[in-house]
C-alpha cells in the first residue's frame, strides 16, 4: 500500500492481512515472530476495513463501523488475532509521522512498527490482558519507520474477552480504519476524537446528576414529610441510579477502571440492587401489604441475578466453561424478566388499589424495563437505536432513562401536593382541637365564697394530653375538681381528653363523689385499646372538708408538702379497680395545688430533670400558678403542664339560692 504524506493522513483501510491465534516468540529476537516485517503472511485472510455508507456501530452510535471477525467467518471466536498490513511511505525530509489508532475496538491491542512493540491499549503484562472501554490513542513513528520510500510492516495484536461477545453478533478487532501522516494532522484528528468521545457519552453524567437531583429533591421531602417512608427509599434509590450512569461515563473517559471491573461494579452490584430498589419503591409507594412474599422475592431474585451475572458473561473464562457461562447468561435473563413480572404486579395492584395512582406509575415501570432489555428489544432491528444530535450520543436506552427521569419527577411533584393537601388537614384537625380544648378548660382565675382558684396549662405540643375540670355545686357551696394526664401526646391525646371531659360533665349531672368519677371514667376507658389515663378527683365541701380520690395521678401538695396516700392503678388499666381514697380539712389560709408530672419531668439541656425537691423548694415561696408553670417551662419543658393552685379564704358563706 503506497501512501504519500504531506501535512496530510490517510485511513489503512488495507486490505490487511489477517489471522486468528497468537504469535510464537522468534527465539532470537524474543519479539513475536508475526510482527516481524520478514514474516510471510500470504496464506493470511484479506480483510477490507473501508465501512459501507451510513454504517454506525450498533451498540455505541459511532460511524464509519466495520463488523468485526466473528462476522467474517470465525463466529464465536475470541481470544487473540492478528492483523498486518505493508505501507511504503513518500514522505517530506524530516517529516514526523504518527499513527491514530482505531477507535472502535473489541478489546484491546499492541502496536508494532516493523516488530518494534510501539504501544498498546490495555495492559498486555499478564497472561489474561487488562482492557479498557475503547478510546482514541496516537503512537510517534520511529524515524526508521518514516524514510521516504522505505517499507513499513504495521501489525496489530488484538485480544478480545469472551464477555464481549454477549454485546453484540459483529464483535471482534477492528471496526473502523487507524489514521497514519505526520504528526500535527493525526494529533489534531486525535484530539477530534476525543472531544467526540466526551460529547458522545456526555448524556451519561447529566442524566446522573438528574437523579442526584431527584435523591435531594426525595430526601428534603423526607423531612417535609416523615410519616412517608417512600421519599427515604427513593433518596437512597436514586444515587444508585445515577452511580450507574456516572461509572459508565467514567469508565468510557479513563483508564482507572478495567472492563471487567466496570462490568462487576455494574452487572453484579449495582444493577441487582437497583432492581431490587425498584420493587420495594413501588411496593411502599402504594403502601401494600398483600401479597407479603414480594420483598422477599426481590431480595432472593437480587442475589440470584448477582450470581448469574457473575458466571454469565465469561468474565471468569479460565475457570468456568463456555457453556456454564452461557446458561447463566439466560438464567440472568430469566431473572430480571422475573423482575419485570413483580414490577407490573405491583403496578397493576396498585391500579386495584389507587386508581389513578397506579396508572400514573405504570409508565415509570414501563420506562425502567426499556432501559433493562434495550439489547435485548432492538437487537437486529433494522431501524436506528441511537441518535447523536450535535455530536451527543443519545441511545434507546438513555432516551428511555430521561423519560423515565421527567415521569419521576412529576411523581414527586405529584406525591408532595398530596402531602401538602394532607398536611394541610392535619393541621386543620390539629386547629379543632385546640379550640375544643380550650373552649373545655375552665378559666384562669376564679373566685368563689371561701376559695381562691387558679389554673395554668401549658401543652407540650399543639394539642395537649393533660385535663381538668373545675366545677362548682349550684346550690351546697362545694366544688369539684378533676385533673388528669391522658397517656401519650398529640391529636390522638386531645380525642382521649374530649372524651373524659364530657364523662365527667355527664357524671357530675348525678353525682359528685369524686370515686363515683373515677370509676365512671375507667368505664369509659376499659376495652379502648392503649388508652389510659392518670386521674385525681377531689370535692372540697363548703366547710372545707376535702374527699380525695386518686387514679395513679402526682399526690396533691397542701402548703408546699405532698398529701400522704396509697397508689393505685390508672383509669383504663382494669375494669372495677379499688382508687386510694383520703379525707381532710382545708383551714382558713390553706393553699392545695394539684400538679402534672409535666413539672417535675422538666429537663434541661444537659438532661437533668427539674425534679420533685425542686418542685418542694420552689413551693415553699408560695408561687402563683403561672410562676410554677413558667419555671419549669423555662427549665425544659417535655410533657404537658398544668397546675391548679386552691387558697382557703375567710369563712366561708352560705351561697345565695
Amino acid at each position: 500500500m503506497d501512501v504519500t504524506i504531506g501535512q496530510s493522513a490517510a485511513h489503512l483501510y488495507g486490505p490487511w492481512k489477517f489471522t486468528v491465534g497468537d504469535s510464537p516468540i522468534d527465539p532470537a529476537t524474543h519479539r513475536p515472530l508475526w510482527a516481524e516485517p520478514g514474516f510471510d503472511d500470504s496464506k493470511w485472510e484479506d480483510v477490507d476495513l473501508t465501512p459501507k455508507e451510513g454504517a454506525i456501530d450498533p451498540l455505541g452510535g459511532l460511524s464509519g463501523f466495520v463488523p468485526g471477525w466473528t462476522a467474517k467467518g470465525h463466529p464465536g471466536y475470541w481470544g487473540y488475532a492478528w492483523y498486518r498490513i505493508r505501507v511504503r511511505l513518500n514522505t517530506q525530509p524530516g517529516e514526523k509521522l504518527a499513527l491514530d489508532g482505531p477507535s472502535d475496538v473489541d478489546d484491546g491491542y499492541q502496536f508494532f512498527a516493523n516488530g518494534s512493540l510501539l504501544g498498546s491499549f490495555g495492559d498486555f503484562s499478564s497472561r489474561r490482558p487488562t482492557i479498557y472501554l475503547t478510546q482514541p490513542t496516537m503512537f510517534p513513528l520511529p524515524v526508521s519507520a518514516a524514510a521516504d520510500r522505505a517499507t513499513t510492516v504495521l501489525a496489530f495484536r488484538f485480544w478480545m474477552d469472551p464477555s464481549t461477545q454477549m454485546l453484540q453478533p459483529e464483535t471482534g478487532g477492528m471496526h473502523n480504519a487507524p489514521l497514519l501522516g505526520d504528526t500535527a494532522t493525526v494529533a489534531a484528528e486525535y484530539q477530534s476524537r476525543w472531544q467526540e468521545l466526551i460529547r458522545g457519552y456526555a448524556g451519561y453524567p447529566v442524566l446522573s446528576f438528574l437523579y442526584l437531583l431527584l435523591a435531594l429533591t426525595a430526601f428534603c421531602l423526607a423531612f417535609f414529610d416523615r410519616s412517608d417512608p417512600v421519599y427515604l427509599w427513593m433518596g437512597g434509590l436514586f444515587p444508585l441510579a445515577a452511580s450507574s450512569y456516572f461509572l459508565m461515563a467514567f469508565a468510557m473517559w479513563s483508564q482507572t477502571l478495567s472492563g471487567k471491573a466496570s462490568e462487576i461494579i455494574l452487572d453484579v452490584f449495582l444493577m441487582p440492587l437497583t432492581i431490587a430498589g425498584w420493587v420495594m419503591v413501588w411496593w411502599i409507594w402504594f403502601r401494600l401489604r398483600r401479597p407479603a412474599w414480594i420483598p422477599g422475592a426481590a431480595c432472593t431474585l437480587a442475589l440470584l441475578l448477582a450470581l448469574s451475572n457473575l458466571l454469565g458473561e465469561n468474565l471468569w473464562f479460565t475457570i468456568i466453561p463456555q457453556p456454564v457461562s452461557a446458561a447463566f447468561h439466560i438464567v440472568s435473563m430469566v431473572v430480571r424478566l422475573a423482575f419485570m413480572a413483580l414490577l407490573l404486579g405491583i403496578a397493576f395492584l396498585g391500579i386495584r388499589k389507587e386508581g389513578v395512582e397506579g396508572w400514573l406509575v405504570l409508565p415509570a415501570v414501563l420506562l425502567y424495563g426499556l432501559t433493562r432489555f434495550q439489547n435485548e428489544l432492538f437487537a437486529g432491528q433494522h431501524f436506528p437505536t441511537v441518535w447523536l444530535p450535535f455530536g451527543v450520543q443519545v441511545t434507546i436506552g438513555m432516551l428511555g432513562g430521561f423519560m423515565l427521569v421527567l415521569v419521576l419527577a412529576l411523581l414527586l411533584l405529584r406525591r408532595l401536593n398530596l402531602s401538602l393537601q394532607r398536611q394541610r388537614r392535619m393541621a386543620l384537625d390539629v386547629k379543632q382541637a385546640q379550640e375544643v380544648q380550650q373552649v373545655i378548660l375552665p378559666t384562669a382565675r376564679m373566685t368563689l365564697p371561701g376559695l381562691e382558684i387558679e389554673s395554668e396549662y401549658r401543652p407540650a405540643l399543639e394539642v395537649g394530653g393533660d385535663f381538668f375540670q373545675i366545677i362548682p355545686h349550684p346550690t351546697d357551696g362545694s366544688l369539684l375538681i378533676v385533673a388528669g394526664d391522658v397517656a401519650g401526646k398529640g391529636l390522638r391525646s386531645g380525642m382521649l381528653v374530649a372524651l373524659l371531659v364530657g364523662a365527667i360533665r355527664s357524671t357530675v349531672d348525678w353525682s359528685d363523689n369524686p370515686e363515683v368519677v373515677l370509676k365512671a371514667l375507667n368505664q369509659r376507658l376499659c376495652g379502648r385499646s392503649d388508652a389510659q389515663a392518670t386521674c385525681l378527683a377531689l370535692r372540697i365541701g363548703a366547710d372545707g372538708a376535702v374527699t380525695l380520690a386518686n387514679a395513679g395521678h402526682l399526690p396533691p401538695y397542701l402548703n408546699g408538702a405532698p398529701v400522704a396516700m396509697e397508689g393505685a392503678l390508672p383509669l383504663g388499666m382494669v375494669s372495677g379497680t379499688v382508687f386510694s381514697r383520703l379525707h381532710f380539712k382545708l383551714a382558713e389560709g390553706d393553699r392545695l395545688l394539684v400538679l402534672s408530672d409535666g413539672i417535675a419531668e422538666a429537663k434541661d439541656a444537659d438532661g437533668h430533670l427539674f425534679g420533685f425537691e425542686r418542685v418542694e423548694q420552689l413551693l415553699q415561696t408560695r408561687p402563683s400558678a403561672a410562676e410554677l408553670a413558667t419555671a419549669a417551662q423555662r427549665f425544659g419543658q417535655n410533657d404537658d403542664i398544668s397546675v391548679i393552685a386552691v387558697k382557703r379564704t375567710a369563712a366561708m358563706e352560705a351561697m345565695p339560692a
